[in-house]
């Protein structure tokens, strides 16, 4: 009588605690899920280069006043040294200024750097359309 006692209590702990594990790994699944926000690109002019895009899902307004943004450049010729690059920016609209706070091949490997340094983009026409999609937007 105890024996079948225990063994019935012994498969109701382990049922409780299979069904608790599945809940938490569930949440934790979902949550992955959540964080990889859909993006939506949108494109300036191309270059001789290739094409640049900018995440209009990305636009947040920092302390200072300047806009950060989520950019791609997609090389017009790819091989294992040029693949598509992913910039974090910061966008001045005013001064029509840039820097790219974080630069990295895969969203995975963010590394931030607020304390890069402004840029003047000196006609490169893709990071000028980048500038100008996103201050029209933002202002």
């Amino acid at each position: 009588m105890i024996n079948s006692k225990n063994k019935v209590n012994s498969i109701f702990f382990r049922n409780i605690f299979n069904f608790v594990l599945s809940i938490i790994v569930f949440f934790c699944i979902s949550i992955k899920k959540s964080e990889a926000l859909p993006h939506e690109w949108v494109g300036v002019p191309t270059s001789e280069y290739g094409e640049q895009l900018w995440d209009r899902k990305s636009i947040k307004r920092n302390e200072d006043g300047s806009v950060r943004v989520l950019s791609k450049f997609i090389p017009k010729t790819k091989s294992e040294i040029t693949k598509d690059i992913l910039y974090t920016m910061d966008i001045n609209c005013f001064e029509k200024s840039f820097r790219d706070v974080d630069v990295s091949i895969d969203e995975a490997n963010s590394n931030l750097n607020d304390l890069a340094n402004w840029q003047d983009p000196n006609g490169d026409k893709l990071i000028l359309g980048v500038i100008g999609q996103v201050c029209r937007v933002e202002n």
